[in-house]
C-alpha cells in the first residue's frame, strides 16, 4: 500500500505529522473515520480525501505544496526599494498611514499600511511609539543623615469629612529617613503656613541644610 511508502527526506509541520499519524491508525484500523474527523477536527468526507492522497501518494500527499514558495500576496523587492527611496525623498516625516496614502496619490504606488510600516521601519525612516526612546533623567538620590533636606508639600481636602471647611494639610518629610517630622493644617497653602510649619519643624529637630517642594522643581 502506497501509505505506507516512506522514502525520501520530507520537511512537515506539526499539523502534517499529526495528520500522518492519525492516518496510519485508519490504515492500521486501530481507529474509524469518525474518531479520525473528530481528533483532527475536520469532516468525515475531508478525511476520506486525505486517506486517498496518502494512499496515492504517500507522504508527500500530505505536505502542503505552497511551502517554500513565495507568498501570492509578497512584494517585489524592486517595488519595495522604490517606496522606500520615495518615503525617504519626499515622506521621511510622514508616519505609515499617510506616506501609504501619498505614495497612492502621487506616485500611484499601491501598498498596504501593514507594508508600509514594515518598511519604514527597517529602512530606520520611522519608530513605533514603545520604540522611541525615552528622555533619561539623571536619579536624585536620598540624603544620608536626618535632618540635610527636608520635602515640604501642601494638600488641599476635607480632611475634617464634613466636619469642618475644606482645608490644606502641610507635611514635612525627612528625605533621608522618610519621617514626619511636621503636620499642619492651615486655610490654604500660603507663605504664611509654611512659616508656622516650618517653626514647628525647627523648634523641634532644628535647622534643616535645605527644604524642597516637588511640586515647583
Amino acid at each position: 500500500m502506497k501509505g505506507l511508502e516512506m522514502e525520501g527526506t520530507y520537511t512537515m509541520s506539526l499539523k502534517e505529522i499529526k495528520r500522518l499519524e492519525i492516518l496510519q491508525k485508519l490504515l492500521n484500523r486501530e481507529l474509524t473515520q469518525i474518531k479520525a474527523s473528530e481528533i483532527l477536527n475536520i469532516s468525515t468526507r475531508q478525511v476520506q480525501r486525505l486517506l486517498k492522497k496518502y494512499n496515492t501518494l504517500g507522504v508527500s500527499g500530505l505536505i502542503s505544496k505552497k511551502r517554500g514558495k513565495p507568498s501570492n500576496y509578497s512584494t517585489p523587492n524592486t517595488i519595495k526599494q522604490y517606496a522606500v527611496s520615495l518615503i525617504k525623498t519626499n515622506y521621511a516625516d510622514f508616519g505609515p498611514t499617510l506616506a501609504t496614502e501619498k505614495l497612492l496619490e502621487k506616485h500611484d504606488l499601491r501598498l498596504s499600511v501593514e507594508t508600509v510600516r514594515k518598511l519604514m521601519i527597517e529602512a530606520e525612516i520611522w519608530a513605533p511609539k514603545n520604540k522611541i526612546h525615552k528622555r533619561s533623567y539623571q536619579p536624585r538620590y536620598r540624603r544620608e543623615r536626618f535632618g540635610e533636606l527636608i520635602q515640604i508639600d501642601g494638600s488641599r481636602h476635607y480632611w475634617f469629612e464634613g466636619r469642618g471647611p475644606k482645608c490644606t494639610l502641610l507635611v514635612f518629610i525627612d528625605d533621608a529617613t522618610s519621617k514626619l517630622t511636621s503636620l499642619y493644617f492651615a486655610p490654604s497653602e500660603s507663605i504664611h503656613s509654611y512659616y508656622i510649619a516650618t517653626k514647628q519643624h525647627i523648634e523641634k529637630y532644628g535647622k534643616p541644610i535645605a527644604l524642597i517642594n516637588f511640586k515647583n522643581t
